[in-house]
């Protein structure tokens, strides 16, 4: 029918901050050089699936402000859908304070407290939107905002189940946001109605008692999802099913610029790759291969690849 929408591959919803870094190390001081960006879990994923080119949405709230209007713009430039972002007249978008400590250490500072992105809200989520996506992804983030995001990440979530939509979460905890026990309560339940459930291993003890990799991974099969993928850093990842398949998966060497965004540039992989129907092997080296590029460059998801990129991880080093 004209005028109808088409349904969108990947929906998520989320908190997004302006960023801050410092690019060169040492303690912040008069005239440091600085980089002004913006950052989210879920956005990250967001522009790591629609680089490799799947439509994907993102939902959340941000200050009537200069930074907000980067964030949005942002996300509008690689082709997020951004219809169900709101402008918060009444609160500021937040702020991550990057700082190179020393080359080896960076500290984050945040300060989201009340502002523009903790308060999504239950009417923030678009039922029909949820309802006709392929992949809805949460992660451990916004529910530990509050009470109010909490509700609309419940609120998503019962959607998805009721249309048969996959629910993809990422365990992603935050101390700094609430405690383990608090985490381990409301991840809990949030695992029993995920699909797919990705987590580092400390971040899986939240669930399930500690063990190797593969135990873990096994453990967080039995409480509910039907796949359970282990974000290792240095040695790769794993992959279970609840058909018996356990697949692991090194890292992608690519010179390491910055740490930071590999889990959620892995996770955009992944993800994409279940979008193209891939197996679950190819899923890994996706996400593996989305995680070396991310952490290639400076940034959360400026170093993201587009599909046609792909290859040159395995290419040599100058492309004529």
């Amino acid at each position: 029918m004209t005028g109808e929408r088409t349904p969108t591959a990947f929906v998520t919803l989320g908190e997004a901050m302006a960023v801050v870094a410092a690019t060169e190390p040492g303690p912040l001081a008069s005239g440091a050089p600085l980089r002004l960006a913006f950052a989210g879990a879920e956005a990250t994923v967001a522009i790591g699936v629609r680089r490799l080119g799947h439509s994907a949405s993102w939902t959340g709230r941000v200050g009537a402000d200069s930074a907000g209007t980067m964030i949005l713009g942002g996300l509008r430039a690689e082709g997020v859908d951004i219809t169900r972002a709101r402008v918060e007249a009444t609160a500021p978008t937040g702020l991550m304070l990057r700082e190179r400590r020393t080359s080896d250490h960076t500290r984050v500072t945040y300060y989201r407290h009340g502002l523009a992105g903790t308060r999504l809200a239950p009417e923030d989520v678009d039922e029909r939107l949820v309802a006709g996506a392929r992949v809805l992804h949460i992660t451990g983030i916004t529910p530990a905002l509050g009470p109010s995001a909490r509700a609309a990440v419940h609120r998503a979530v019962s959607i998805a189940r009721g249309a048969g939509v996959t629910v993809s979460l990422d365990l992603n905890y935050r101390a700094l946001l609430w405690s383990r026990a608090e985490a381990s309560a409301e991840l809990s339940g949030l695992v029993a109605r995920a699909d797919i459930v990705f987590a580092g291993p400390e971040e899986a003890s939240l669930i399930v008692a500690d063990g190797e990799p593969a135990e873990l991974a096994r453990s967080l099969l039995a409480a509910g999802p039907r796949e359970a993928v282990l974000k290792l850093g240095a040695d790769g990842a794993l992959a279970a099913t609840r058909d018996g398949e356990e697949v692991t998966r090194g890292i992608v060497p690519l010179t390491c610029v910055e740490p930071i965004g590999a889990g959620d540039a892995f996770v955009a992989g992944y993800l994409a790759g279940l979008l193209d129907g891939a197996p679950v092997h190819d899923r890994l080296r996706l996400g593996a291969t989305c995680g070396a590029f991310a952490v290639s460059v400076h940034g959360d998801w400026e170093g993201l690849p587009r599909r046609a990129e792909l290859g040159l991880a395995d290419g040599a080093d100058v492309t004529r």
